[in-house]
């Protein structure tokens, strides 16, 4: 078996389909560095099934598909396919010829296929199982890889010598075993906790059911006392409600008269009240009206008394008037006097401040004159010294200057000798060049256009492919939802059906009797399997069937009496059977006007399907109850009715006769009657689910065959792009090669002919600048004299001037004192002036307020004795009016009086009327609550009999047994029964059936028990024997291993030793592997002292020997040799050769040694930025003979 191929698409660097074939020996793949070799490496690993992103050197899975470059789109997916010949048969496949294909697509879907089938990972692994070839075994050795081998811990070596001895699969099969094992131990575990807890329960169980079984003998006893007892008291308690009505009745009559009597007094009483009132508000007013006249009278004299007071005030205020008006006259005649003084003071102080200000000012300009001019004379002085300094450095520049150019002229004249010849040697070449581009690229312009036309037709395909690619996405995501849609409504119909079938949620002796339906051909069904009706009314119906949708309907009452002995034999409980011989028609309700009411839908039997020999069947579950919309509705139609309807709502409140109410919520939206409608419905979405996922998988498949058949068309365009690339690139290398040369000599040439014209205008510029730097020197000299001469008389002026400055100074200062203190007497002056005026517009303003209230005094005391002679006037007719209101109080009096006599009579009337209707009114209440307490009572039987039994009324009549009379003798049967249930203490139910499951079940898992006990024993065989034959085989290919190793050690070293050891006190199955080298001449030492190149060949020797033991098909080295000198290289291919023989070996390498010892070569480039090709091998032959 050997290589025969590897064909790589989209695959990392490899953007274009590249086929590599192999021939048995050694093949060689070179490039420079970074052109896409070790991708190879990569491709290989990754088509074995390399899962870890790290070792394919990338980030994420999606990283290996090429992503595009400056001139090139990302590609949709990568393909990497392996071929190889299995003529020996050595793969356990029957085909003499292998291929494994890997595909990843962006999207996230891969797939691996075998000849083209699609397979699994693992049947990838499976059918390289010891055969050295694999993601972890030696048949690919990458970059970096030689150095874990022996840097790595002694552990971790472990798989490749698991793999090179043989029992990688033995292993697996170990591992598979264990964690096989493992599951049977918890499986045991868990079974063995169910066994023993189903122990614990079975005991309990069995002592429950019986006293269960006896529980419900002695129910049932109880059940025909408690009905005939709730019949005799119910006819009793009827009979006494009718008297207390008889009662209630008379009573509420007297009651009524009374009433009568008490509304005509107290119609008279209101008469005279409302006269009473009238008087009693006259008086009222009258006595108000007295009482205002006096304290107006009292008003009146107390405004007399204050006007006199406030004449005498005015007189005073009048002389103090005239005293401070004088006194203020005084005061303005002392501070104009004051005014006119300081006036003139100001005046003459304004005319010095003036005249010294204009002083000052002629001073500090003629002080800011000779500052400028000091300044001026120092800014000359300091330029003429700066002009000096730079005459100077400018004359040493120049001279230094001078000798420069003396030299440069001499070079210069040898330079360009030398320039000269080379400009003919380089034109010549630039000649040569010219001619082959020219021919090169007229055959290039040829392969290019075939490129780019086959280019187009890929890039025509890629995009068909990535249109459906993107479609078949969508579709695939909606298949997916669309099966786990189909898959989920399918599970949910299955598990409904399976609810009807098993009839989940009836009792359990429905269940058992509905088993015996297809032997017992009389079984009807349930009521529930019958009835049909529409969603609206499904809450509706069930609450008004009540238990009885429970009931089994057969077809007579033989097969209802074979059910019910078949029950009793089997101790499975109690039903209620409805034969259809004995369903006799109902007459209905025969309140009839009740169906016309608002609120109403109808009668419950009306809104049921049910064939027609089941009619007579509804009418009798179904004639007595009347469906409502709402509660509302329902409590005012049992009111209306005084109860006697059997009324139910949409939602499922229930109104019994005799006004009981049963609602509240479900305790889950289920409901038995509308499983049947829901098992349609989820039919019909299941149908339109399947229809749907049938047509995307058609679709899915058709625009998968549609992209295989453009990935067919690209792969047929792809081996002759590859050729006319490999063309290409061979043509634009050599034209590259060709345009370098001829760039160098036109570079040449340009360099030196700028060369040579910058030579000689240099020259010329040198002769000028010469002359011009000698007239420099002289003038230089000329104007460092003059500058001198200056500086010399600005100093001498810059003295004189600063004398001047200093006399100005002092002259300025005094006359800067002088007009400040002018200034600051002036200041005081206009604030003297500016206080007096104040004064004396506050003193005229006070002057004209005194003279205003002089005036207004004098008229207030005209008007206020005016106003007194005005009040006393008033007094004197007010005491007419006084006399007149005391008669008229003394009327009124008397006439309020003889009223309330009146009124006293008609209250002692009115109160014994009131005392005989409150009387008849706690009689009336005392015989309602009395009828109220025999309803409730009613009530609380009837609710008592259908939450106990769920048995109505009219039920109830029907099980009437005529026998049972005597109701002190059924009390006490009552109390018996009770007590003695009583005394079987907390029963459970469920029991009799929990019993039976419970039993069943721990034979089932007792059967389950000993099969993974055997199981068990199995395994731990199996996996003893495994580990026997690993020991076995390991330690023998171990030896073996270490024996060949020290022989290859010394062959490829020449000399020395080399030993592999197991680590000590391990098990040899998981022992760590250490490796120790001698190389010749040194002592024995760890790995860690050896040089690069040391381990390198240590390595390599190791992986020569398990080859050379166990050879592996083919062998993939990725540049392992690079860190060996070249003698130890050419040890390295001379070794490789002998292996041929069992091994075909692929080398990636950049060694001109193991170049030669290949047997063929392939080149790969990176021409195109980003995107790896084949080059010709003869190019690169060509290229390693130079």
């Amino acid at each position: 078996m050997y290589l025969k191929s590897i064909e790589v698409q989209g695959f990392k660097s490899f953007a274009n389909k590249i086929v590599f074939d192999f021939h048995n020996g050694i093949t060689g793949i070179v490039g420079p560095n970074g052109s896409g070799k070790s991708n190879v490496a990569d491709a290989v690993r990754w088509v074995l099934g390399e899962q870890r992103v790290k070792q394919l050197r990338g980030g994420t899975m999606q990283d290996v598909i090429f992503s595009g470059t400056e001139n090139r789109k990302p590609l949709s997916y990568a393909s990497v396919a392996i071929t190889l010949d299995n003529s020996d048969h050595q793969l356990a496949i029957d085909y003499n010829e292998v291929t494994v294909t890997r595909k990843l697509y962006r999207s996230g879907e891969s797939e691996y296929l075998i000849n083209g089938t699609i397979c699994r990972l693992k049947d990838v692994n499976e059918l390289f199982y010891d055969t050295g070839i694999g993601k972890e075994g030696y048949s690919i050795i990458g970059q970096g890889q030689i150095d874990r081998i022996l840097s790595g811990k002694p552990e971790e070596r472990r798989e490749l010598f698991d793999e090179a001895a043989g029992i990688v699969k033995f292993k697996r099969r170990k591992s598979m075993s264990l964690k096989k094992l493992e599951e049977e131990k918890q499986n045991l575990v868990r079974v063995t906790d169910i066994l023993s807890e189903l122990e614990k329960q079975i005991g309990p169980l069995e002592r429950q059911s019986e006293t269960a079984k006896e529980y419900l003998k002695k129910k049932e006893e109880l059940k025909v006392y408690d009905i005939n007892m709730f019949l005799l008291e119910n006819e009793d308690m009827r009979g006494q409600i009718r008297d207390l009505e008889s009662k209630l009745s008379n009573a509420k009559e007297e009651l009524t008269e009374a009433g009568s009597r008490y509304e005509a007094a107290k119609t008279e009483y209101e008469k005279v009240e409302e006269e009473l009132e009238v008087v009693e508000d006259s008086l009222e007013r009258t006595k108000s009206q007295l009482n205002e006249t006096h304290l107006l009278k009292q008003q009146l004299e107390g405004q007399i008394e204050l006007l006199k007071e406030q004449i005498h005030s005015a007189k005073m205020s009048d002389e103090h008037f005239s005293q401070r008006t004088q006194a203020i006259e005084e005061s303005i005649r002392e501070r104009q006097e004051q005014k006119k003084s300081y006036e003139a003071e100001k005046e003459h102080l304004k005319m010095d401040f003036d005249a010294g200000r204009q002083q000052s000012d002629e001073a500090q300009q003629a002080l800011q004159a000779v500052q400028m001019n000091i300044a001026r004379l120092g800014e000359e002085v300091e330029r003429c010294k700066n002009e000096i300094m730079e005459i100077l450095n400018n004359r040493a520049s120049t001279k230094a200057k001078i000798q420069h150019f003396d030299t440069m002229l001499e070079q210069m004249q040898v330079r360009k000798s030398e320039m000269s010849k080379k400009l003919i040697e380089a034109g010549s070449d630039a000649s040569i060049q010219d001619e082959a581009i020219a021919e090169k690229a007229k055959v290039l312009e040829a392969v290019s256009g075939e490129i780019a036309g086959y280019q187009e037709q890929i890039k025509e395909k890629e995009r068909t492919i990535q249109n459906l690619q993107t479609e078949l996405a969508k579709k695939t995501e909606q298949l997916r939802i669309g099966q786990t849609s189909y898959h989920r409504e399918a599970s949910r119909l299955e598990s409904l059906k399976n609810m009807t079938e098993r009839y989940d949620g009836y009792g359990n002796s429905i269940r058992k009797v509905m088993e015996k339906k297809d032997k017992e051909p009389g079984l009807v069904g349930v009521v529930a399997d019958i009835i049909k009706v529409e969603k609206d009314y499904e809450v509706a119906i069930e609450t008004a069937l009540g238990g009885s949708i429970q009931n089994i309907v057969t077809d007579n009452e033989e097969t209802a009496k074979r059910m019910i002995a078949y029950l009793k034999q089997n101790r499975f409980g109690r039903a209620t059977f409805l034969p259809l011989t004995s369903m006799g028609g109902n007459q209905g309700i025969r309140q009839k006007e009740a169906l016309q009411e608002p609120g109403v839908i109808g009668l419950a039997s009306t809104l049921v399907k049910v064939e027609e020999r089941f009619r007579c069947l509804a009418e009798n579950l179904l004639g007595r109850t009347i469906v409502v919309e709402h509660i509302d509705h329902g409590i005012a139609l049992a009111r209306k009715y005084k109860q006697s309807l059997r009324i139910v709502t949409l939602e499922g409140e229930l109104m019994n006769p005799g006004g009981s109410m049963t609602g509240g919520a479900f305790k889950n939206s289920s409901n038995l009657l509308s499983r049947r409608r829901e098992i349609e419905e989820f039919e019909k979405t299941v149908q339109t689910l399947q229809q749907e996922m049938l047509r995307l998988e058609a679709e899915v498949k058709e625009a998968k065959e549609e992209r295989a058949s453009c990935y067919s068309q690209i792969d047929a365009l792809n081996p002759k792009l590859q050729e006319l690339y490999v063309r290409q690139n061979t043509l634009k290398m050599s034209i590259q090669q060709f345009r370098s040369k001829k760039k160098e000599a036109v570079d040449v040439i340009a360099a030196l002919q700028r060369e040579r014209e910058e030579y000689t205008s240099q020259f010329a510029e040198i002769e000028e600048n010469k002359e011009s730097i000698r007239t420099e020197l002289e003038f230089s000299e000329q104007l460092e004299q003059e500058l001198s001469a200056k500086i010399e008389e600005y100093q001498k002026n810059l003295e004189e001037e600063r004398e001047k400055e200093q006399t100005a100074m002092q002259h300025a200062e005094a006359q800067r004192l002088s007009l400040a203190n002018f200034e600051q007497k002036y200041e005081f002056a206009v604030e003297n002036t500016e206080r007096v005026e104040e004064e004396l517009q506050k003193l005229g303003e006070e002057l004209r307020e005194l003279e205003q209230n002089k005036k207004n005094s004098s008229a207030e005391i005209e008007v206020r004795q005016a106003k007194i002679e005005e009040i006393l006037r008033t007094v004197e007719s007010s005491k007419e009016v006084f006399g007149e209101i005391q008669e008229n109080i003394k009327e009124l009096t008397a006439q309020k009086e003889e009223l309330a006599q009146k009124n006293k009579g008609f209250l002692s009337r009115r109160e014994e009327i009131s005392k005989h209707m409150t009387e008849l009114d706690k009689e009336c209440f005392r015989l309602n609550s009395k009828k109220e307490g025999c309803e409730e009572i009613l009530e609380k039987q009837i609710n008592y009999m259908w939450e106990e039994y769920e048995i109505t009324l009219s039920l109830a009549r029907e099980m009437r047994n005529e026998n049972l009379n005597d109701l002190g003798e059924i009390r006490r049967q009552i109390q018996r029964l009770k007590n003695e249930i009583k005394g079987l203490g907390t029963v459970n139910v469920n029991a009799i059936e929990d019993y039976k499951n419970v039993s069943e079940r721990y034979e089932f898992l007792k059967a389950q028990h000993n099969d993974l006990v055997e199981a068990e024993a199995t395994l731990i065989g199996i996996i003893e024997e495994l580990d026997a034959a690993m020991r076995k085989q390991f330690t023998e290919r171990f030896r073996e291993i270490a024996a060949e190793f020290d022989k290859v050690f010394k062959q490829l070293f020449g000399g020395g030793k080399g030993t592999l050891e197991l680590m000590e006190d391990e098990d040899i199955l998981e022992a760590g592997i250490k490796i120790i080298a001698q190389p010749p001449g040194k002592k024995l030492q760890n790995m860690m002292q050896l040089s690069g190149g040391e381990k390198a060949l240590t390595a390599i020797s190791l992986l020569f020997a398990i080859q050379n033991l166990k050879p592996s098909p083919f062998c993939l080295l990725d540049e392992i040799e690079a860190a060996l000198d070249d003698s130890n290289v050419g040890r390295f291919a001379q070794y490789l050769h002998k292996l041929t023989k069992n091994t075909q070996f692929i080398v990636i390498t950049h060694r001109r040694g193991t170049m030669n010892a290949a047997d063929r070569l392939y080149g790969i480039t990176m021409q195109e930025k980003g995107v790896s090709t084949l080059v010709s091998v003869d190019l690169l032959e060509k290229d390693l003979t130079k």
